[in-house]
């Protein structure tokens, strides 16, 4: 027994040996990706885009994080807090380069639901005039934010957990319907959120199971007491908020900076509210004293963990959902990669370090990320730069602050969900790809409304594995095409050389979010492997020298395209869809996005044995700009039609010689 320990302990320390400094600095570089591009920062190009990004993400940061900070039912200082720690502890450790982290509505409406359950106005012990001795701040304030950071502390924790796991891989069960869905039911829960403070009505708080309806049931019910000045300011905020952008984003490209209509409405509106008294005139609410600077990092209550426990999965899954569709649509736009396990790191530790700081859960917010692109953003420099613009307001410009009108902030909250509210449109596309999406759509909607975001997440992945399961088990298994017969059919001396460029592929399966990935990966390599070794002339005889059968399985991957087209003859790739007895949103996806890819590299993709669902799908779903026919009925006409273009095309070029 002793031994045994012994030699295990060798090897240990013989692994700990083998460690190279080359290893450790890949390492680094792997779990902090500012190491690999700040070296190669060229600030000749982008520090002017980046500054002006990061001047204009400070403009939209600092309502977003005095409105979030409300909506958490903590002071609006915390807000600012969270809008510049989780930011700058991001730009270290995540990979997305256009992705702006900070205060999110989402996760701020989950932590208030901890906030209220255990620190609610009605039963709390302390007074305002009780001073805490941090930030001025009475200790009733300070118990809200320390319920607030502990949900942060602890869905940071589990994000972590889940990055050590390698659960991040496992974010292929999120499929794009079930997080719009998820998001567009959230952000209806944030409206309502803000009704009270539009309509300038005390109303208590209520959640829990079909809360929405109880607030509007409330609100009809107490209709008289509506404030009318706090309902008229808000109106004229939203007509302002809704015109202003819908104009800066028409004439983006007229304009090179964008009107901060966010920052002009707050300077308007406090110095209207401050000049006409309306605090004590109308019995309008403010934002109230904001105090400087930043205090000393605290640890969060630890000892209300175990009652947090809810909120705090709500926000670790919410806000990594939310935030990875962010760095997958900013990678795929600016064309670099987002590895998903190091995003949990990255987000994880943005709210486990922050919470020391006071901070409410952080996320990514669609609104903020948009600016980056529209500004043109090249780096996280530019999140960076609105962190010094944060700190200058937290220590000189945020008791100036005090007369800002709250109905504003709830304008300014409601407008900055209009991109999550507009994905009602994708019940439109879906509908017309695959009608069983669109009922996990409307499904995981109504479970997100009527419960919770948490709730109606689940809800969506449990839902759509059980369909997929299904859908499975009643596909039909199709036997593989013998090729041998289309082979010989055309095979002639003059026609070997051409042929050879052909490969065809059998599909198998199903093609669904499940392998979707997978298929593109593994239809890559067996390409590239087959590209790679050179076929005997005479090999060609043999049947299967040409045809490339790879039945598809399920899984998920990190595969990149790097094809090099054809020297002599241009490439062909025939896709035998035999075998996809039937696909969804996500699979139709991956088929355009492998015919684009392939065609920008000079290979042409045919399709054999579609379906007429299939075909319909793919020319709605994309714009495949071909002039030859792309889809056939048997893999014979296919070969067929490549056999007539290429005479086609040695006839064009003899007769221009």
């Amino acid at each position: 027994m002793a031994g045994a320990k012994r030699r295990k302990k060798s090897a240990v320390w013989r692994k700990i040996h083998a460690l190279r400094c080359e290893d450790i600095k890949l390492w680094c570089v792997r779990r902090l990706p500012i190491l690999k591009w700040a070296p190669s920062y060229n600030l000749k190009e982008n520090l002017i885009p980046d500054t002006v990004s990061g001047m204009m993400l400070a403009i939209q940061q600092v309502p977003q994080g005095l409105a979030f900070a409300v909506l958490s039912s903590v002071h609006p200082v915390f807000g600012l807090y969270g809008s510049l720690f989780p930011v700058i502890i991001y730009a270290v450790f995540g990979m997305g380069r256009h992705v702006a982290t900070g205060t999110f509505a989402l996760t701020s409406l989950i932590s208030a639901n901890a906030v209220e359950r255990l620190v609610s106005p009605a039963s709390n012990n302390f007074t305002t005039s009780n001073n805490s001795g941090v930030l001025g701040l009475s200790d009733f304030e300070m118990q809200r934010i320390g319920v607030a950071a502990a949900v942060s502390f602890l869905g940071g924790i589990i994000q972590v957990a889940m990055f050590v796991l390698h659960l991040g891989s496992a974010t292929f069960l999120l499929t794009e319907p079930v997080i719009s869905a998820m998001t567009t039911g959230a952000a209806t829960h944030v409206v309502t959120s803000q009704v009270k403070y539009l309509l300038g009505m005390k109303m208590p708080y209520i959640s829990g199971p079909l809360g929405f309806f109880y607030i509007y049931a409330y609100i009809f019910e107490n209709i008289k007491s509506v404030q009318l000045e706090a309902l008229l300011l808000s109106l004229v905020s939203l007509v302002v908020l809704v015109l202003v952008k819908e104009l800066n984003e028409k004439f983006k490209r007229k304009i090179k900076v964008v009107l901060p209509i966010d920052l002009i409405l707050i300077i308007a509106t406090s110095i209207g509210c401050y000049c006409a008294d309306m605090e004590y005139t109308y019995g309008l609410e403010v934002v109230g004293h904001i105090p400087e600077g930043i205090p000393a990092p605290k640890t969060p209550s630890l000892n209300i963990l175990s009652e947090v426990v809810t909120e705090a999965f709500g926000v670790a899954l919410v806000g990594y959902v939310a935030s990875l569709a962010l760095a997958q649509g900013s990678a795929k736009q600016f064309k670099y990669s987002v590895d998903d396990n190091q995003e949990l790191l990255a987000h994880g530790l943005s709210n486990v370090i922050p919470s020391f700081f006071f901070c409410i859960p952080s996320a990514a917010a669609m609104g903020r990320t948009a600016l980056l692109y529209s500004t043109g953003a090249k780096t996280q420099v530019a999140c960076l730069i609105s962190c010094i613009l944060i700190l200058v307001v937290i220590y000189a410009i945020g008791p100036m602050l005090y007369w800002l009108p709250m109905c504003v902030l709830a304008s300014i909250i409601v407008v900055g969900l209009k991109g999550m509210l507009m994905q009602f449109r994708d019940l439109k596309k879906y509908w017309n790809v695959d009608k069983i999406d669109w009922s996990i759509w409307v499904s995981t909607y109504v479970f997100t409304v009527c419960f919770a975001a948490n709730v109606g997440l689940l809800y969506g992945v449990v839902c759509t594995i059980v369909i997929v399961i299904f859908r499975f088990q009643r596909a039909k298994t199709l036997s593989l095409q013998n090729m041998k017969e289309v082979e010989c059919k055309f095979k002639t001396e003059a026609d070997c050389e051409s042929l050879q460029q052909v490969k065809i592929v059998s599909v198998n399966n199903p093609l669904v979010f499940l392998n979707a990935k997978k298929f593109h990966h593994d239809l890559i390599r067996i390409i590239q492997k087959d590209s790679a070794s050179t076929q005997p002339h005479d090999d060609l005889n043999k049947g299967e020298q040409n045809t490339l059968l790879n039945p598809v399985s399920n899984g998920n991957c990190h595969g990149e395209l790097s094809l090099q087209p054809c020297p002599n003859e241009r490439c062909a790739l025939i896709l035998d869809c035999s075998g996809l007895t039937f696909f969804d949103y996500t699979g139709v996806s991956v088929l355009l996005q492998i015919y684009m890819d392939f065609k920008n590299r000079s290979i042409d993709v045919l399709l054999a044995h579609c379906k007429a669902s299939l075909v319909k799908a793919m020319q709605y779903s994309g714009n495949l700009g071909s002039e030859n026919p792309i889809f056939f009925e048997s893999v014979s006409s296919a070969i067929g039609a490549i056999h007539l273009n290429r005479n086609f095309s040695k006839l064009s070029d003899h007769s221009e010689v």
